[in-house]
């Protein structure tokens, strides 16, 4: 696949402890991302955030907390961001999915002897 030019990122924000059918939600969103086609997905933990309920989730050592934010990070052509977002709805209860434009410079991949 070749991506370059404009695109559409979207951010799913969610805890690490969020769980979908007994497994992480992050994980879940990674692999339907996948098999919806889409360019790639990418997690991110934190180390500390606060969302609508405003709870501090931290990693400090003194006050250790077990659901620290998480990010997923999804980019591709529009058409198929947009497709994908009804998955999103039915997946994220609890959380914030961010939308917006940009630009790809450069999207390539391993060979597949390279991996």
């Amino acid at each position: 696949m070749k991506l370059t030019g404009s695109a559409l990122r979207v951010t799913v924000l969610v805890g690490e402890n969020d769980v979908w059918h007994h497994k992480p939600l992050f994980t879940e969103i990674v692999h339907r991302a996948r098999t919806a086609g889409l360019a790639g997905a990418s997690v991110f933990r934190g180390i500390e955030g606060f969302g609508a309920s405003s709870l501090i989730h931290t990693m400090r050592l003194l006050s250790l907390s077990e659901d620290l934010p998480v990010a997923v990070v999804i980019v591709d052509v529009p058409d198929r961001i947009r497709a994908f977002l009804p998955q999103l709805d039915e997946l994220v209860s609890e959380g914030a999915v961010i939308v917006d434009d940009c630009e790809v410079i450069r999207y390539t991949g391993r060979d597949k002897e390279g991996q």
